[in-house]
């Protein structure tokens, strides 16, 4: 049994997502970090910090490299942070005169954070898709029942008619405005980390600006000034994930409120009922209810993370672990459940 519902062996039926799931496996973070090492050894090869032979011989040992897990678990219990033995690995790997190359005038920090970066920037072009795709759905019913009659209600009560493209205009234009927002934040939010033991790459001297343009370059990222104790970033992804099923969570809330009044709304692919057989519940509704409120409570713990003391927290840093991962997941089940109902949608308002 898995303590998080995303992961579950049943209950990931439900607010699982396989697609995002993806690229927040362990597989997917060592892959990241393994991009990291690599780009940065070719990057200071080209800057003749490292030997070029040492660059070539990190190189080839990252494209096929695969950590002792077992390690890498007793490793991170005792240093807090998974790096330090993964850079022992790796180093062992290589071997040779190249070993000491590895991971040169990097920290820990460094590689986690730009590995949470390069996955987060896959994750906004897979949501920046389903986005898109949810508007065309959206378009798709209005065209279809637009011009209907919908029962408009207010503060919970019975109001005045409105039509069904009234309705969908509420469900639709906010989800537009997310993608701005993807697309705005992709200008600079993915934004590689290199700053060495204490952000200021002391061991790269005057060379220290074109590795880190050179690094961001080749993992086609933003160059940036070290950002370690700055989490702005993170914190404004975190809220952009929080808007999207927040929106989500809305067109649910709708759905299942006219599902309960029925008449206006025909669904299918309703879920069943243990004791009622007759029932179909809205159930894909209801979780985008969910998923919401539960993206809307970690957003605080985001905002929490961003107090890191200093140059560096752990308390803070560690936060984000246990918070960031959850709300891309609960994002992205959210952009699959919207999508399953809007597609059971078979007729909506009144012709």
């Amino acid at each position: 049994m898995s303590v998080s519902a995303f992961e579950h062996p049943f209950l990931s039926g439900l607010v699982g997502d396989d697609e995002t799931g993806k690229l927040f496996s362990a597989e997917a973070e060592i892959k990241a970090m393994l991009a990291f090492e690599a780009a940065l050894a070719k990057a200071e090869a080209g800057a003749d910090v490292i030997p070029m032979d040492a660059a070539e011989r990190i190189l080839t040992v990252c494209s096929s490299f695969k950590p002792d897990i077992a390690g890498l678990h007793k490793g991170t219990g005792r240093d807090g942070i998974v790096i330090a033995e993964f850079v022992k690995q790796l180093r062992a790997a290589v071997g040779g005169e190249a070993a000491q190359y590895v991971h040169f005038g990097a920290t820990s920090q460094d590689v986690i954070d730009t590995a949470l970066v390069i996955r987060l920037k896959q994750v906004c072009g897979l949501f920046d898709q389903r986005l898109s795709a949810l508007e065309k759905a959206f378009v798709a019913i209005d065209q279809n029942f637009g011009v209907r009659a919908l029962m408009g209600h207010t503060r919970m009560q019975a109001a005045i008619p409105i039509t069904v493209s009234d309705r969908i205009r509420a469900w639709c234009e906010p989800l537009i405005r997310h993608r701005q927002r993807l697309d705005t934040f992709s200008e600079h939010g993915f934004a590689v980390q290199f700053g060495g033991a204490a952000g200021t790459l002391d061991k790269l001297g005057a060379k220290a600006a074109g590795v880190r343009k050179s690094l961001a370059l080749e993992l086609l990222l933003a160059d940036a000034l070290q950002w370690q104790s700055q989490r702005d970033r993170l914190a404004e992804f975190a809220g952009i994930l929080a808007l999207i099923s927040g929106s989500l969570g809305k067109f649910g809330q709708d759905v299942a409120l006219l599902a309960e009044m029925g008449g206006e709304m025909e669904l299918a692919g309703g879920g069943g009922s243990s004791a009622m057989a007759h029932k179909q519940n809205p159930v894909a509704a209801e979780v985008l209810v969910s998923l919401a409120r539960f993206n809307a409570v970690q957003l605080s713990g985001m905002q929490q993370a961003m107090v890191h003391e200093q140059e560096r927290s752990g308390a803070a840093w560690t936060l984000e672990w246990l918070i960031l991962p959850p709300m891309v997941m609960a994002t992205g089940a959210s952009l699959r459940l919207a999508a399953e109902l809007v597609d059971n949608i078979r007729s909506l308002g009144k012709g």
